[in-house]
């Protein structure tokens, strides 16, 4: 691997190093139940499901729908790590463990790490399918473990392959609050030119109701609209005044005069 790759995966690996785990408080058990319901799930649902165990630093679980889907060997991803992040698109891969990085300090850094349980990330991005071909893939990380401390242990991945089969847009991410549909996308664009004219009257009342406490259900129960299109409302707020999440929107429109 590059050096500049080999720096960031030793970045990474310090920041799980900032989890203390006492192996005695790791119920394996647990893996079990877990592998044994997906694979059930595994029989009727069409995308690929893995877990990684933050303690070990590996995959417990590959579902053999990752042949299938993407032609990649199951066991192997198991026992080498290196096997899918060579599969990963070579510009993609940075950005992927960068926009990791990010979302893990997040979750990390709350005062009750398994508050964490109400976020995921989507990752979008290229990697080697069915005969060496390249093709964009949409995957969805939750945690699914904490161990005894509060520490995330297990974590589940949900992968399948995109409907948008655009092959030169790179890496994209996005950290979600399902509760909420608080948003946080990767990068941030913090230092990109904001643009609060774009807002359209809808996305300027929505974020009004999001200033002012209300939650995504809340929105659409008030507006008779779906959940999904607040959510939708949400992204597109974030992605047109460039800041990485609602917050930030609603500072910035209080510094425009938006409300």
């Amino acid at each position: 691997m590059e050096t500049s790759l080999t720096a960031l995966f030793k970045e990474y690996n310090k920041l799980l190093d900032s989890q203390f785990f006492n192996v005695n408080d790791l119920d394996y058990s647990l893996v079990d139940y877990h592998v044994q319901l997906l694979k059930s799930i595994d029989v009727v649902d069409t995308g690929c499901i893995s877990i990684f165990d933050l303690y070990q630093r590996k995959h417990v679980y590959y579902s053999p729908k990752y042949e299938k889907v993407l032609g990649w060997n199951p066991l192997r991803a198991m026992s080498d790590i290196d096997y899918t992040n060579n599969l990963i698109h070579p510009e993609d891969l940075p950005a992927m463990i960068k926009a990791s990085m990010y979302y893990i300090s997040f979750g990390f850094s709350m005062p009750d790490k398994t508050k964490s349980r109400d976020y995921k990330t989507i990752y979008d991005y290229r990697v080697q399918g069915l005969w060496g071909k390249y093709v964009r893939i949409i995957e969805q990380q939750i945690p699914l473990e904490f161990d005894k401390s509060g520490n995330v242990w297990l974590a589940l991945s949900m992968l399948d392959l995109s409907p948008d089969h655009d092959l030169e847009s790179p890496f994209r991410g996005r950290l979600v609050n399902h509760k909420t549909g608080e948003l946080f996308l990767f990068p941030p664009n913090k230092d990109l030119p904001k643009v609060s004219a774009s807002l359209s009257n809808r996305e300027k009342e929505i974020l009004s109701l999001i200033a002012g406490g209300l939650i995504s259900k809340e929105i659409a129960d008030k507006l008779f609209i779906s959940v999904n299109t607040v959510n939708t409302h949400r992204q597109r707020i974030i992605e047109k005044l460039n800041v990485s999440n609602t917050y930030e929107a609603i500072r910035y429109a209080h510094e425009k005069g938006l409300f």
